[in-house]
Protein backbone atom coordinates (compact mmCIF):
# COMPACT_ATOMS: atom_id res chain seq x y z
CA UNK A 1 0.00 0.00 0.00
CA UNK A 2 1.20 3.61 -1.05
CA UNK A 3 0.25 6.82 0.14
CA UNK A 4 1.55 10.48 1.17
CA UNK A 5 3.84 10.59 4.26
CA UNK A 6 2.46 11.95 7.17
CA UNK A 7 4.30 15.17 9.35
CA UNK A 8 3.51 15.88 12.59
CA UNK A 9 5.25 18.80 14.20
CA UNK A 10 5.66 18.24 18.06
CA UNK A 11 7.70 21.29 19.74
CA UNK A 12 9.39 20.52 23.05
CA UNK A 13 9.65 23.06 25.30
CA UNK A 14 12.44 24.35 27.80
CA UNK A 15 10.04 24.24 30.71
CA UNK A 16 9.33 20.04 29.88
CA UNK A 17 5.98 21.14 28.43
CA UNK A 18 5.47 19.47 24.35
CA UNK A 19 2.61 21.35 22.23
CA UNK A 20 2.23 18.87 19.13
CA UNK A 21 -0.85 18.11 16.49
CA UNK A 22 -3.28 16.56 19.45
CA UNK A 23 -3.21 20.08 21.81
CA UNK A 24 -3.49 21.91 18.47
CA UNK A 25 -6.85 19.72 17.50
CA UNK A 26 -8.43 19.89 20.72
CA UNK A 27 -7.93 24.02 20.91
CA UNK A 28 -9.35 24.24 17.45
CA UNK A 29 -12.26 21.83 18.48
CA UNK A 30 -12.71 24.21 21.63
CA UNK A 31 -13.10 26.87 19.64
CA UNK A 32 -15.29 24.93 17.08
CA UNK A 33 -17.76 23.43 19.39
CA UNK A 34 -17.48 26.06 22.49
CA UNK A 35 -16.80 23.09 24.68
CA UNK A 36 -14.30 21.26 26.26
CA UNK A 37 -16.76 17.95 26.52
CA UNK A 38 -17.68 18.50 23.00
CA UNK A 39 -14.13 18.96 21.84
CA UNK A 40 -12.56 15.67 23.94
CA UNK A 41 -15.49 13.41 22.68
CA UNK A 42 -14.88 14.78 18.89
CA UNK A 43 -11.51 13.78 19.03
CA UNK A 44 -12.46 10.32 21.20
CA UNK A 45 -11.48 11.09 24.30
CA UNK A 46 -13.23 11.18 27.82
CA UNK A 47 -14.21 14.14 29.49
CA UNK A 48 -12.00 13.52 32.31
CA UNK A 49 -8.98 13.55 30.02
CA UNK A 50 -10.00 16.16 27.53
CA UNK A 51 -10.26 18.61 30.97
CA UNK A 52 -6.85 17.49 32.42
CA UNK A 53 -4.98 18.47 28.54
CA UNK A 54 -7.22 21.31 28.54
CA UNK A 55 -5.55 22.19 32.19
CA UNK A 56 -2.39 21.04 30.92
CA UNK A 57 -2.44 23.36 27.90
CA UNK A 58 -3.70 26.46 30.28
CA UNK A 59 -0.29 26.15 32.42
CA UNK A 60 2.56 25.69 29.94
CA UNK A 61 2.35 29.65 29.14
CA UNK A 62 2.43 32.42 30.74
CA UNK A 63 -1.16 33.44 30.15
CA UNK A 64 -4.18 30.77 29.60
CA UNK A 65 -5.15 29.70 26.29
CA UNK A 66 -8.59 28.30 27.23
CA UNK A 67 -11.34 30.40 29.19
CA UNK A 68 -14.52 28.22 30.96
CA UNK A 69 -18.48 29.55 31.33
CA UNK A 70 -20.21 28.08 34.08
CA UNK A 71 -23.55 26.86 33.83
CA UNK A 72 -26.31 28.90 34.34
CA UNK A 73 -29.74 30.51 32.42
CA UNK A 74 -27.03 30.78 29.28
CA UNK A 75 -25.57 27.40 29.99
CA UNK A 76 -21.69 27.09 30.09
CA UNK A 77 -19.14 26.12 27.84
CA UNK A 78 -15.26 27.13 26.79
CA UNK A 79 -13.85 28.66 24.37
CA UNK A 80 -10.21 30.73 23.58
CA UNK A 81 -8.77 33.64 24.89
CA UNK A 82 -6.86 35.80 22.93
CA UNK A 83 -3.71 34.50 23.55
CA UNK A 84 -5.19 30.95 22.20
CA UNK A 85 -6.48 32.28 19.42
CA UNK A 86 -2.81 33.52 18.55
CA UNK A 87 -1.33 30.13 19.74
CA UNK A 88 -3.57 27.97 17.91
CA UNK A 89 -2.70 30.20 14.63
CA UNK A 90 0.54 29.90 15.28
CA UNK A 91 0.62 26.15 15.41
CA UNK A 92 -1.35 26.35 12.10
CA UNK A 93 1.30 28.56 10.65
CA UNK A 94 4.08 26.35 11.92
CA UNK A 95 2.45 23.45 10.50
CA UNK A 96 1.80 24.76 6.95
CA UNK A 97 5.24 26.43 7.05
CA UNK A 98 6.43 23.00 7.72
CA UNK A 99 4.69 21.04 4.78
CA UNK A 100 5.93 23.36 2.69
CA UNK A 101 9.64 23.52 3.48
CA UNK A 102 9.48 19.35 3.47
CA UNK A 103 7.64 19.31 0.30
CA UNK A 104 9.98 17.90 -1.95
CA UNK A 105 11.85 15.64 0.29
CA UNK A 106 8.37 14.54 1.66
CA UNK A 107 7.37 13.58 -2.29
CA UNK A 108 10.68 12.26 -2.48
CA UNK A 109 9.41 9.41 0.69
CA UNK A 110 6.55 8.88 -0.71
CA UNK A 111 7.81 7.88 -4.22
CA UNK A 112 10.18 5.66 -2.53
CA UNK A 113 8.15 3.81 -0.29
CA UNK A 114 8.57 0.38 -0.44
CA UNK A 115 4.46 -1.04 -1.45
CA UNK A 116 4.76 -4.01 0.27
CA UNK A 117 6.32 -3.46 3.58
CA UNK A 118 4.90 -4.34 6.70
CA UNK A 119 5.51 -2.90 9.65
CA UNK A 120 7.05 -5.66 12.30
CA UNK A 121 4.44 -7.37 14.31
CA UNK A 122 1.78 -6.91 12.42
CA UNK A 123 0.07 -9.24 9.76
CA UNK A 124 0.26 -8.80 6.27
CA UNK A 125 -3.88 -9.01 4.59
CA UNK A 126 -1.84 -12.08 2.23
CA UNK A 127 -1.11 -13.79 5.31
CA UNK A 128 -4.96 -14.66 7.05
Amino acid sequence: MTGSPRLSLRIDLANGARLGPGKAQLLALIEEHGSIRAAGAAMGMSYRRSWLLADEINRMFKEPSIFTRHGGKSGGGAGLTPFGETLLKACRRMDAESRKALATDLDWLEAMQAADFVPAGQKNEDDS
